[in-house]
């Protein structure tokens, strides 16, 4: 099989919190090398590098050498697609949420307009709640 063909996908490679955050760290658009990112992680420098080629193989980073050393930038390109992904499942989500507010919103309605018991009579001699007369 060639590289080619086991590239990550976005969506595979935004499935880990480790390369989530990665790509906040490099979300204002400076390139770092290895040794300038590894710091910011609890885990081994081999580690990091390796969730790094994943978001590289995935298109969300540029890998740029300088000398012997990679710097890395990322590349948000590539998270358009998970936003008209997300997309679709707001819209979604948008839609059953105005139904089921149109519907509380009718039933609501029609509680205001029934009383919970029976209405006492009105009219002069008639008490109200609290015995005293009304006229």
């Amino acid at each position: 099989m060639e590289a080619k063909e086991q590239r990550h996908d976005v969506f595979q490679a935004v499935a880990d919190p480790t390369r989530r955050e990665l790509l906040r760290l490099l979300r204002s658009g400076e390139e770092l090398p290895l040794k300038g990112i590894t710091p910011h992680f609890s885990m081994t420098r081999a580690a990091v590098s390796k969730h790094l080629h994943i978001l590289s193989d995935a298109g969300l980073l540029h890998e740029r050498r300088v000398g012997r050393e990679t710097r890395y930038r990322m590349n948000p390109d590539p998270l358009l697609e998970l936003r008209r992904w997300l997309a679709f499942f707001e819209r979604y989500w948008d839609n059953k949420l105005g139904m089921l507010k149109m519907i509380a919103e009718t039933e609501h309605g029609a509680a205001v307009g029934k009383p919970d018991r029976p209405a006492a009579p009105v009219g002069p001699g008639s008490a109200d709640r609290t015995g005293q007369g009304m006229d």
